[in-house]
């Protein structure tokens, strides 16, 4: 028998190492080989570097410090001057620093060749993994580019900085610094999603008014994410249009002072700590008119059709970072006398959440290819990108919410304790499925979609028949998704989510067949569409449900190489 040693009580062991100096690009196999299908390849090195770059411990530290150091407003100076300051920890300040370097916020409208939005997607995929506040004003400049762009002359000011792979986190108006972030502010008390109830008013600043004119905007806005941002775009009411109109609203007036926006507090969110959201008050705030008077809610749109790809992109990450983190504890942790990853229930629950986090990934890619290729207007890319993208914005993003858990549960007590990732990456998944539209408004976009773009719908319909046959299976999926689609009219909003998951699965399930290891795809087809022979039908309700006669250890083995 030892003996005892005074201050202690016990012997460490069976505990796991952290996760670290490993490749988030070259150890995703579904990643790599889906970079190469998009044109990207051009792409790789950066990727296999910034993979490596992105979990050095100096680097994954980042992501704890600025989330544990959470921003703090000062509404006044010592002197009593309204301020409206942010200050944010120089973890935050790092990683938008390592984002901006990468291009993420930019790089198909700064760099644009072919494969440059799956280039951009792929590496946005990766810093997601990292930390995911971060994201938030990347994600919002980004999308705001497209939309200002159409602005010549506004955008003549702005291009520079828009572009600029700097990160100057300096609080000063945008000419006198080296980059900018734009913000949105949508929504309201009384609507939320409904941004048509909004009643923020913009009066004209002079006998001017429509399109590149100056208005003072009186109002509130109840979720104003980043409010840090040098400005952003934002709706409010004309007196001479029922519409919205869309507004450019910089942080500072054009004669330097701070402009009218105050900020009221910090919202106290679930999620992230690093990032800021916020509520504000417009007191005859300075704004440009984009876009048309009245037709501000098509000119956001756009907006909102990236914003949301990056949500699919955002919550595919996070299914990807705790199936790794999953992994990597299984195998570095006994339980009964035997690794967990040797136990085949184990076994079972890691490789249905492998098969999810690829089926993810690969539908990701695909959207971005077809962002990319949409301009050329061909019907089955427009159909990705304006059928499939809400549906799998509705889809995907739901699916992180169980998958974290299941992950955390992997982990046991250690998991649900903030020391890890495991309890941030779970308070983080809610997010994209509210953010830019919740799970109803995303199902009845489908519909819209499925009624507007009927050639496009039709294309994609008939390419996925193609890819059906010889998988029985996938080619039932596409009936009953038909005899949905053709039931009584009357039906169709109430049948919605059905809809627009069946659409998201037999995507889903044809890049696999297209694309994928045969493994992989059966598995897939066999137990998400409902033809898994000692399945039973109830594949997919919980992790773990696979079909002994898949090879569960061979599924695991490819989502994470030992």
């Amino acid at each position: 028998m030892q003996p005892h040693r005074p201050g202690t009580t016990h012997e460490v062991t069976n505990q796991v190492p952290p996760l670290a100096d490993y490749n988030l690009f070259a150890s995703d196999a579904a990643l790599v080989a889906a970079v190469g299908r998009a044109g990207a390849g051009w792409h790789r090195e950066a990727l296999a570097r910034d993979g490596a770059a992105l979990t050095t411990p100096d680097t994954l530290a980042l992501a704890d410090l600025a989330n544990r150091h959470a921003p703090e407003l000062f509404t006044h100076s010592p002197r009593g001057e309204r301020i409206d300051a942010l200050e944010f920890h120089p973890a935050w300040h790092r990683l938008l620093a390592l984002l901006r370097a990468q291009g993420l916020h930019a790089l198909p409208f700064s760099d644009p060749r072919d494969g440059a939005m799956a280039a951009r997607c792929a590496g946005y995929f990766l810093h997601a993994q990292l930390e995911s506040g971060s994201l938030c004003p990347t994600t919002m400049t980004f999308a705001s580019i497209p939309v200002l762009q159409r602005e010549p002359a506004l955008f003549a000011t702005l291009r520079e900085r828009l572009y600029s792979r700097d990160h100057d986190p300096r609080d000063l108006p945008y000419p006198q610094k080296t980059s900018m972030m734009i913000g949105m502010g949508m929504t309201e008390k009384q609507g939320g999603s409904d941004v048509r109830s909004n009643r923020t008013d913009a009066q004209p600043l002079d006998a001017g008014a429509g399109r590149g004119a100056a208005y003072r905007l009186t109002g509130h806005k109840w979720f104003f994410s980043a409010p840090q941002c040098d400005a952003h775009l934002v709706l409010a009411r004309t007196g001479d249009h029922d519409g919205l109109s869309c507004f450019f609203v910089p942080r500072f007036a054009p004669d330097g002072a701070k402009n009218a926006i105050h900020v009221q507090r910090l919202k106290d969110k679930l999620g992230n700590r690093s990032n800021a959201s916020s509520e504000v008050e417009f007191f005859d705030a300075y704004g440009v008119m984009i876009g048309d008077e009245g037709r501000g809610v098509p000119t956001i749109i756009e907006m909102a059709n990236h914003t949301r790809l990056d949500c699919v992109i955002g919550s595919a990450a996070l299914m990807r970072a705790a199936l790794v983190q999953a992994i990597h504890h299984a195998r570095h942790r006994s339980a009964f006398g035997r690794p967990l990853i040797a136990q085949p229930l184990m076994q079972n629950v890691l490789a249905d959440l492998a098969l999810e986090s690829e089926a993810a990934t690969v539908l990701f890619m695909q959207l971005a290819r077809a962002f990319e290729e949409s301009h050329a207007n061909a019907p089955e890319a427009r159909a990705w990108r304006r059928i499939v993208t809400p549906a799998a914005k509705f889809w995907v993003c739901k699916r992180a919410l169980a998958f974290a858990g299941e992950a955390m549960e992997v982990w046991g007590g250690n998991g649900y304790v903030e020391e890890g990732p495991m309890a941030r990456f779970y308070r983080e998944a809610p997010v994209n499925s509210i953010w830019e539209g919740s799970g109803n408004v995303m199902c009845l976009d489908v519909l819209r979609a499925l009624e507007r773009e009927a050639d496009a719908a039709q294309a994609l319909f008939l390419a996925w028949r193609r890819d059906a046959s010889g998988h029985p299976a996938l080619a039932a999926a596409l009936d009953r998704l038909s005899a949905t689609l053709n039931g009584a009219p009357g039906t169709r909003e109430a049948s919605a989510r059905r809809i627009a998951q069946q659409i998201a699965l037999i995507a889903q399930a044809v890049l696999l067949v297209h694309d994928g290891p045969a493994d992989v795809a059966d598995a897939f087809v066999a137990t998400r569409l409902g033809a898994a022979g000692d399945c039973g039908g109830d594949c997919g309700r919980v992790a773990g449900a696979l079909p002994s006669t898949f090879d569960h250890a061979a599924i695991v083995e490819r989502a994470f190489p030992a």
